[in-house]
């Protein structure tokens, strides 16, 4: 019995006269299978699923599909509709969901309409697949009610009820706690017993190890060859992508002359909903150490830093006071624009969740961003020496993949956007920086550089705020994490003695006590 679920052959993708996306890719996806597919950034993993998922098609090569185990027959896949015509379905990191339907109505989405609508019948179809599988989804909860886990379960539902035997899973556990993580991972071991093939493209290499059985790897653009879990090590596997052996330890010292730097009391914000997003919280961020900060997706982790960088109006009664390094005098950030806070010669570096909405231009390249930073110091248009400097080092020295550093950076990829804005904030030269997913959707390789680099701004005495999404990171990086559940102060905890199990708590319960940063 044929045991290949989908071939891909020789599959080339360009995107203009320049970018090779993918390049003569040959895979093969077993029936009941778990399958990682790695690669660096702009390695074509996303590029290489969406010709399955028929968001893009192919320049050249074939697809094979076995769709009623008969044995492989070539397809066309030219649309998301004929995906699903032929059994796949691709969960994206953002979902596709309408806030305001029930679960059932987002299922009843997009069927054929020469059936008639039977909410009832969906509601218990929707049931028999999560009893099967082992999901939990409400089918009358709207999707604004639901947590970030919900979504996320009602999309791979929402495929299952299509008829969907190949899934893709992009970046599945980005968001969701290690307790959720657990509970997806029995359930895609539920589907994979069930004869279903799971794809997941991912940057977490423990969890690769621990949910795969094999690993397919993609190094720019091509493809590298595939690995059994079982023979593989996360060296193994960093190796394979990045093409030569790479150091994965995070170099954590000791934090020395620990002064506080800010002092946050009682901060509330209250979102356009006038919904508080942020609810009483207090804390210190200290000069020479690492702030970690948990949470799951929109527990305020956005308005805190946003906050601090003057670009929330915070809530009467809140506070947040910068002590001069200097000086150890106290200046009152609450009611100041970003602007007044740089004159007040507060140094703070920010790099925001949106990088293009709020970190960067995207029309323009990196010279021009970088002068974003110092342009009121002079003419905006003659002070270009000193940012085309900064441009070429910073490509440099985090390996920009740009054809010039004039190059509009929303040609760029994600990961290498995200590379120009860190390494701007950085040689900045704060005395505060903040970051919010410095490494989301960075390859392992460039992710330790920018581990390193928040490092030694530590040791330079650099009050640093890490949001991010990888509790393995943030126990090896932080000095003390900082916990948010439902935007309340849930703890702060010591990084060196805590587990991801106690911070996975913390993110999704509330306690009832008062918390006291010690």
């Amino acid at each position: 019995m044929n045991n290949i679920a989908v071939q891909l052959q020789n599959i080339t993708k360009t995107f203009g006269k320049k970018v090779v996306a993918n390049k003569d890719v040959t895979l093969d996806i077993r029936k009941g299978e778990i399958l990682s597919l790695l690669g660096e950034n702009g390695s074509g993993k996303t590029t290489l699923m969406n010709m399955l998922a028929g968001i893009y098609y192919p320049d050249s090569g074939h697809i094979f599909i076995d769709t009623n185990d008969t044995g492989l027959q070539e397809v066309s896949i030219c649309s998301p509709k004929d995906a699903y015509n032929l059994g796949i379905g691709m969960i994206h990191q953002h979902f596709k969901l309408v806030d305001v339907f029930t679960a059932t109505e987002n299922v009843a989405l997009g069927l054929d309409r020469s059936i008639p609508f039977n909410k009832k019948q969906i509601a218990a179809d929707i049931t028999a697949i999560c009893n099967r599988y082992g999901f939990k989804v409400d089918p009358n909860k709207k999707v604004y009610n639901m947590s970030v886990s919900e979504k996320q379960t009602l999309e791979i539902v929402k495929a299952l009820y299509r008829g969907a035997n190949i899934l893709i899973l992009d970046e599945p556990t980005a968001v969701l706690t290690p307790q959720e993580t657990d509970m997806l991972f029995e359930v895609m071991r539920n589907m994979k017993e069930d004869g279903k093939s799971i794809i997941i493209i991912t940057h977490k290499l423990n969890e690769v190890l621990a949910i795969s059985d094999r690993v397919a790897i993609l190094r720019k653009g091509e493809f590298v060859g595939t690995v059994d879990t079982s023979e593989a090590s996360v060296e193994i596997l960093t190796e394979m992508m990045v093409g030569q052996k790479v150091t994965l330890e995070i170099d954590r010292k000791e934090p020395v002359n620990v002064q506080p730097r800010l002092v946050v009391n009682n901060l509330t914000c209250i979102n356009k909903y006038g919904v508080k997003a942020l609810d009483d919280v207090s804390f210190v961020a200290n000069a020479g150490e690492i702030l970690g900060v948990a949470g799951i997706s929109g527990s305020g982790q956005k308005e805190l830093l946003e906050a601090i960088a003057g670009l929330q109006h915070p809530a009467k009664g809140s506070s947040i006071e910068y002590v001069d390094p200097a000086t150890d005098e106290s200046t009152q950030l609450i009611g100041k624009s970003p602007l007044k806070i740089k004159k007040l010669g507060v140094a703070l570096s920010f790099v925001p969740e949106d990088r293009l909405g709020m970190g960067l231009v995207g029309s323009m390249g990196m010279t021009d961003n970088m002068m974003l930073r110092s342009y009121r110091k002079g003419f905006f248009f003659t002070q270009r020496k000193a940012p085309k400097a900064l441009a070429t080092s910073v490509k440099d020295e985090l390996e920009v993949v740009t054809p010039s550093i004039q190059t509009p950076v929303r040609k760029l990829s994600g990961g290498n956007v995200q590379k120009v804005l860190v390494g701007r904030e950085i040689a900045a030269q704060p005395t505060v920086l903040m970051t919010a997913y410095a490494v989301r959707g960075l390859d392992i390789n460039t992710s330790y550089t920018i581990y390193n680099l928040l490092n030694e701004q530590k040791e330079s005495g650099v009050a640093v705020i890490y949001v991010g999404e990888d509790l393995d990171v943030l126990l090896a990086l932080a000095d003390r994490i900082l916990v948010l559940c439902d935007g309340k102060l849930n703890g702060i905890v010591d990084a060196r003695t805590t587990t991801k199990e106690e911070i996975g708590l913390l993110m999704t319960h509330i306690r009832e006590e008062e918390h006291n940063d010690d």
